[in-house]
């Protein structure tokens, strides 16, 4: 999964002349599974006019990336064409957690539960997630770590898809993860940075899960 956003409270600046359409159009080219687009304005720089953008111009699914707390906010990730959105367990309490993963899969959106830790992971799997990501960045201190994917996915069930976000760079930090059991990566700042995003992005599509299963397929 690679990511469209121009900022991040922990990185800053990252790419504010952003095209939206022009690097997503990179990554589907370079064979990306997905594309998360960044809607948050105040954070990040983003907004649904993005996310709508993108969905016109790529074959892949999309997701939405935003606080999601409310479902109507999932009604405005689908009326841009989102395919699927980012949930994330630190920000919503067990009730919500459960309620907006239905919300989302009955409006035909794919949830994305993003988790840090063990605590937020036993309340994912307690809430039936089927797509968890593990987002290595201490969302505190801004600090990442890959550490964090390795240390919980063993406590993962076989049959939930995995995915690690955040401080993944090179072709052999995707293979370790990979090695673990991790099913796919999404990544930003890396692709974002380089001169040419797609590039970048070609450079860590398509790794091999050496001695895994073939991942199944995240559908929107």
């Amino acid at each position: 999964m690679a990511e469209v956003k121009r900022r991040s409270p922990g990185a800053g600046l990252i790419r504010p002349d952003l095209d939206p359409v022009e690097v997503a159009g990179m990554y589907a080219a370079a064979g990306a599974a997905a594309v998360s687009v960044l809607t948050d304005g105040e954070y990040f720089g983003g907004s649904l006019t993005d996310l709508q953008s993108v969905r016109e111009a790529v074959s892949v699914p999309v997701f939405r990336k935003e606080f999601i707390l409310h479902p109507v906010q999932l009604l405005q990730a689908r009326a841009a064409g989102a395919d699927g959105t980012l949930l994330i367990a630190r920000i919503l309490d067990d009730q919500k957690l459960r309620a907006l993963q239905k919300d989302a899969r009955d409006l035909g959106l794919t949830p994305l539960v993003e988790v840090h830790d063990g605590e937020e992971l036993e309340r994912a799997l307690a809430a039936e997630a089927t797509l968890i990501g593990i987002n290595n960045r201490n969302l505190q201190t801004f600090t990442t770590s890959l550490e964090v994917t390795l240390e919980l996915i063993p406590r993962i069930p076989s049959e939930v898809t995995v995915v690690s976000e955040s401080g993944i760079r090179t072709p052999e930090e995707v293979d370790r993860l990979g090695d673990a059991g991790v099913h796919g990566v999404l990544v930003g700042e890396t692709f974002l940075r380089a001169p040419h995003p797609g590039a970048a992005a070609a450079i860590l599509v398509g790794r091999k899960r050496t001695g895994h299963t073939e991942p199944g397929s995240i559908e929107g």
